[in-house]
């Protein structure tokens, strides 16, 4: 058996393992590199992925977002018409997910052929999309739903099960189980876990009791998250800030997972009378449709947020949620210059109307930007919360006066803490463990505490296109 770390190896975006044996060859995820144009070469490089996609028997996905599944259309425009199985709320998740990928990408292509033409530039340099909103949409054709915890056998030799990891609606890690050379083996892919007692969705179901091989993520794996009572009060004090100074307060919000955990956190603070009465915008229309999606699938949602659902809806007066939709609408909250909290996508600021929003409020002191995700290097994001004080949006320098506060306690990812409590759910070290999903830094820090308080032989840091031999 063979293992190609095609991506997330040393770093946490491009999720792609490449599994071969004798018998059948698999992927678990297929993701978007994400970072700037370091990322946007990265993608291009992994147009032909190396290998031939039509000897690929299936794949198997983790969850749908675009760092697991954004190279997906371009696996079926090479060719790939196998399976590709996920959870049916993924499979849902995808089909706003995959199509809005190919329109940011054909909507980059056009700004980029623009600027070049008002410089007088001819079209040599500018990067196509790697897929089109047809094309991601046509890819949609290969997705198969699956339930947790269903034996699925995609192939004689090989049977998986998939279980809840509570990073996402939807999101799974899994248990494969490979026959075919001499014993079984059991390979388990965390994908990304998600922490413990948070809002929204159930906990992540334990690890499994052994592996033989054990990829887990590691992009928290150097710290722990604050207390969710300590990331209250940092949101109370930014909104607090904002509203004294009269601004308004710019959410750049992952569209899936970030933006609905914020809504329940900025209702029950609403509730518990900590924040006065809110009028949010959830300007996004990917954002819309996750959140439509994730009401139904109301199995999935625990018995808590589905209360402060039902008490939001009851008190309108108290918390005033619009979802916009048109592009007028969304142009119109820019003539808002006080009271506005907008949340928007993308999370890492890179695409989507968040870039509008804070183009007009980034100059403005008294507007608070507050940073709720992980911001991965190269990012706009990051930029603003390494301190910049000059950014460019659509090619036009903007002055970061803002304030810039940063959240630690609402990742979805689980923190250092919560990787090693799910570790200790093996009772016994998996015969090989690759740390993978996290920056050099995060992977290597993991490793060493993985090492260290659970007393594991064989953790590995895989590098970008390793291909080990089991």
């Amino acid at each position: 058996m063979r293992l190609s770390f095609l991506g997330a190896a040393g770093e946490v975006t491009g999720s792609c393992t490449l599994v071969e044996t004798d018998d059948v060859r698999f992927l678990v995820d297929c993701g978007m590199f994400q970072g700037g144009p370091e990322a946007r070469q990265k993608n291009m490089r992994a147009l032909n992925f190396g290998f031939d996609v039509r000897q690929i028997d299936f794949v198997l996905l983790t969850h749908a977002h675009i760092d697991h599944s954004g190279l997906l259309p371009r696996l079926a425009m090479l060719g790939y018409r196998g399976p590709i199985y996920a959870t049916q709320a993924s499979v849902d998740l995808l089909a706003v997910l995959l199509p809005d990928s190919g329109h940011i990408q054909e909507k980059e292509a056009e700004w980029q052929l623009r600027h070049r033409h008002r410089r007088g530039k001819d079209e040599r340099g500018i990067v196509p999309p790697l897929y089109t909103v047809a094309q991601a949409q046509a890819s949609l054709k290969l997705l198969r739903p699956v339930h947790y915890g269903e034996l699925l056998k995609p192939a004689e030799s090989v049977s998986v099960r998939f279980h809840d990891a509570g990073h996402i609606l939807g999101s799974a890690w899994l248990e494969v189980t490979v026959t075919g050379e001499g014993k079984p083996r059991r390979l388990v892919f965390s994908g990304d876990l998600g922490m413990s007692d948070r809002a929204v969705l159930y906990d992540p179901e334990p690890a499994p009791p052994a592996a033989d091989v054990l990829l887990v993520e590691s992009t928290y794996g150097d710290r722990r998250h604050r207390s969710l009572a300590e990331t209250e009060d940092e949101i109370v004090a930014a909104f607090e800030r904002t509203r004294a100074a009269g601004g308004n307060l710019i959410i750049p919000a992952f569209a899936v997972g970030r933006t609905q955990e914020i809504l329940y956190m900025l209702a029950s603070l609403v509730r518990r009378k900590r924040l006065f009465p809110l009028k949010v915008y959830v300007d996004s229309p990917m954002a819309n449709a996750a959140t439509r999606i994730t009401l139904a699938h109301a199995d999935l949602i625990d018995p808590e947020t589905r209360d402060l659902i039902a008490w939001q809806k009851k008190h309108p007066d108290k918390m005033s949620i619009e979802f916009v939709a048109d592009v007028e609408r969304s142009k119109s909250l820019n003539e808002i210059r006080s009271g506005a909290v907008i949340l928007s996508a993308s999370g890492m600021c890179e695409a989507g109307r968040i870039k509008y929003h804070l183009r007009e409020n980034l100059p403005r002191s008294e507007c608070t930007v507050l940073i709720v995700g992980f911001q991965a290097a190269g990012t706009l994001g990051r930029r603003l919360v390494d301190g910049a004080r000059l950014v460019t949006i659509f090619g036009q320098t903007v002055p970061v006066r803002a304030r810039i506060c940063t959240v630690g306690g609402l990742s979805a990812h689980a923190d250092q803490p919560a990787l090693l409590d799910w570790l200790r759910g093996f009772h016994k070290p998996p015969g090989k463990t690759f740390v993978v999903h996290g920056e050099a830094g995060a992977s290597a820090n993991f490793a060493q505490a993985i090492g260290e308080q659970l007393a594991w032989p064989e953790v590995h840091l895989p590098h970008p296109g390793d291909v080990i031999t089991l």
